[in-house]
């Protein structure tokens, strides 16, 4: 890309972002809460498939010893960041990289945890699956936007 090469954010793309992402840093804001307080609040059935509890309290609720919860906190504070209209618009490609990276990342992480529901726990989290969706969306949104040709001045 030319130095005066700008990716174009197609007017709602910066918005739907950054509006996905707040979403995603208040569920993840909500889920670290209920971590560090034994999740006693959790507002989701906890009995059979349907289980916040069960999956928030698994040996799969922390990485590394870091809760899961703490880490989707971390990433949809970022992509907040990276999703900011000014970002969108820089002519470095920096933000667009790094916004890349991060949300593949996320992706990744995602499907680990969905397998993780799904063949190790035994149950899914319904607030997990807000934050797997969004993290999903948000993926899909920045590759097709990655894809996208950069506008010349």
């Amino acid at each position: 890309m030319s130095e005066t090469a700008t990716r174009k954010p197609l007017g709602w793309l910066p918005w739907t972002t950054l509006v996905l992402s707040v979403a995603g840093l208040v569920v993840a804001a909500y889920l670290t809460y209920e971590h560090f307080t034994a999740g006693t609040t959790l507002s989701c059935p906890n009995t059979g498939v349907i289980n916040c509890g069960k999956v928030t309290s698994s040996e799969y609720s922390k990485l590394l010893g870091i809760p899961v919860a703490l880490l989707g906190l971390g990433f949809f504070a970022a992509m907040t960041v990276l999703s900011l209209p000014p970002l969108w618009r820089t002519t470095s490609p920096w933000p667009s990289w790094l916004r890349l990276a991060a949300v593949a990342a996320g992706v990744v992480f995602v499907c680990y945890l969905i397998w993780a529901e799904l063949f190790q726990i035994d149950a899914i989290c319904l607030w997990c699956t807000v934050v797997h969706a969004l993290t999903i969306v948000l993926f899909g949104l920045v590759v097709v936007r990655q894809a996208l040709p950069p506008i010349e001045d």
